[in-house]
């Protein structure tokens, strides 16, 4: 993976997106149904693209949000719908095209009152809320946001009355009827003018920030971070929270500085990602070079993404640590110190997360869940409080209340970095610190991602490869242990592979949103043997691949 010259540095004028030729775009492009890159496509984290290249545009958005009516007509779900948005330049137009359509099918939306944007685990809050206790009358959402995409893309989620993301029997069908509306000459979908839509009877108001920040106490020890005056520094990265930390600072009486309050379309005050491009990844330590230069003047800081629900943790000691550093902590953290947790409560990771995890699980004696890659293999655990954390390597989690009962079913970036300030106000010792503390009594490892471009066929042959297609016996000198498909702990396809020895693994999976492939890799015996595997790992897949188009061409 290539690291660019221009990562961690300010971003350079001429990167900015052109605000006004995005919106146009979104407003003037209709897209090709015959190219598979111009169509509705569901990935782990609803649809994903740019106006400018046909894959987010004004059509797409009517047409998914009149599939999401129909689905809601057949599932009989008929309370309210909330509506939430980031701060991306596509957002804001994306916004009216769905409330337009929304509006016209007389349903009941709940928009933002106070300020302009909601955090996805505001919206997730929001449906659980509503939905307690009930077997009918649900509610469900949709979050418009790209997450930590660059700023001229703009994405699209449907959360059900679970509160999570919608599983891919839903997603499927949301997306096939969309498709369906964008064949046609858009016919059976329904709409009205803006103006109107904000008129309209059912469109209503909802406190999403009050009634987040109000319930924080149920989740996080406010006043021990309250009472022990810490000082914490927040990067909102130009989000969706970047109202809600003042009102979380006010209501809890915390010693909060928010370092950036912009809010741009252009994300101008970024500095780069590891290709050249901006991104709000609060786990990129390229991204976060800002607030990894101020880590000295707090106890701790955070940030998170433009929709918050990713987490980025910086400590004096050890800067931004990487997400697996974090999720190893809070698990050890959160399951030592909820004690109204029963010892049925389980623990989820995703299969490319670290194993490190795997031995805080056997430590603490807790049994270990292990999912494909997707938030949504953990909604189900959360819901019933049979998972008490469920997180993935990408700085995505959630966890319980105090009580045992769920807080969002989505991923939350708040609270794991507000939990951050509790370990540190508790503890006296920072996460960072923590850290190094596991890794003396249950090993050191070293783990790497790497990236490389992939055809949609080629993505394919990956998502569909068996452990018969891998005929290995070792990797880097250790003997396969297992050769996985599927997920361990739920059995679903990982869409991919996943190699084990003793100390090391890999994985090799396709990606949901973009052209490429990823291959995670882990070594506890250090960077030459970290090395090795990648390596290898590398020549497999390739190998793979390349016997798949072989057999394609005799075909």
């Amino acid at each position: 993976m290539k690291i660019s010259a221009a990562a961690g540095k300010p971003a350079d004028p001429s990167i900015l997106v052109n605000v006004p030729k995005l919106v146009t775009a979104y407003y003037t492009l209709r897209p090709d149904v015959s190219d598979s890159g111009q169509r509705v496509v569901f990935g782990t984290s609803g649809h994903r693209g740019s106006a400018l290249d046909g894959a987010f545009n004004e059509w797409h958005i009517l047409a998914i949000t009149q599939a999401i009516c129909d689905y809601r007509k057949l599932q009989n779900i008929d309370e309210p719908l909330f509506l939430g948005m980031d701060t991306h330049a596509l957002s804001e137009p994306a916004f009216a095209s769905a409330l337009e359509v929304i509006a016209a099918n007389k349903i009941e939306v709940m928009l933002s009152e106070g300020t302009r944007y909601t955090p996805t685990p505001a919206v997730s809050h929001a449906i659980l809320r509503h939905n307690r206790g009930r077997q009918t009358g649900l509610a469900d959402g949709i979050v418009i946001t790209p997450s930590h995409n660059p700023p001229d893309d703009g994405g699209f989620k449907y959360d059900p009355p679970h509160g999570g993301p919608a599983d891919s029997h839903v997603t499927s069908w949301i997306e096939s009827k969309a498709n369906e509306y964008l064949r046609s000459p858009m016919e059976g979908i329904k709409r009205m003018l803006f103006a109107q839509a904000l008129r309209a009877s059912t469109t209503r108001r909802y406190d999403y920030l009050h009634s987040y920040v109000g319930d924080l106490g149920s989740v996080i020890d406010m006043a021990s971070i309250r009472d022990t005056k810490i000082a914490l520094g927040v990067d909102p990265l130009g989000g969706a929270g970047v109202d809600y930390w003042p009102i979380i600072a006010e209501r809890y009486g915390l010693n909060l500085t928010v370092v950036n309050e912009s809010i741009d379309p252009t994300f101008r005050f970024m500095t780069v990602d590891w290709d050249g491009k901006i991104r709000m990844d609060p786990s990129s330590p390229y991204a976060m070079q800002r607030l990894i230069g101020l880590k000295d003047k707090f106890d701790i800081a955070f940030a998170s993404d433009t929709d918050h629900d990713r987490h980025g943790i910086v400590t004096k000691g050890s800067g931004l640590l990487p997400p697996n550093h974090y999720l190893s902590v809070c698990i050890q953290y959160l399951f030592a110190n909820r004690k109204n947790w029963g010892q049925d409560v389980s623990v989820g990771k995703t299969a490319v997360s670290s194993s490190l995890i795997d031995r805080v699980c056997a430590r603490l004696g807790r049994r270990l869940y292990e999912v494909p890659v997707g938030f949504k293999w953990f909604v189900e655990g959360l819901l019933v409080g049979r998972l008490g954390f469920g997180g993935e390597e990408s700085a995505g989690c959630s966890f319980l209340r105090f009580d045992g009962s769920v807080w969002t079913t989505d991923k939350d970036g708040i609270i794991p970095c507000l939990l951050s300030a509790e370990i540190t106000a508790r503890l006296g010792r920072d996460p960072g610190e923590i850290y190094r503390e596991l890794t003396r009594d249950l090993g050191d490892p070293l783990y790497e991602r790497i990236e490389a471009p992939a055809t949609l066929e080629q993505k394919a042959v990956l998502a569909d490869l068996s452990p018969s297609d891998i005929p290995i016996t070792e990797v880097a000198g250790e003997k396969v242990q297992q050769i996985l498909t599927t997920a361990a702990g739920d059995g679903n396809p990982i869409g991919g592979i996943k190699v084990i020895t003793k100390n090391g693994w890999f994985a090799a999976r396709p990606s949901g949103t973009e052209d490429i492939y990823k291959i995670y890799a882990e070594s506890f015996l250090g960077q030459d043997h970290l090395g090795r595997i990648e390596e290898e790992a590398q020549t497999i897949v390739s190998d793979a691949l390349a016997r798949s188009a072989r057999a394609a061409a005799k075909n």
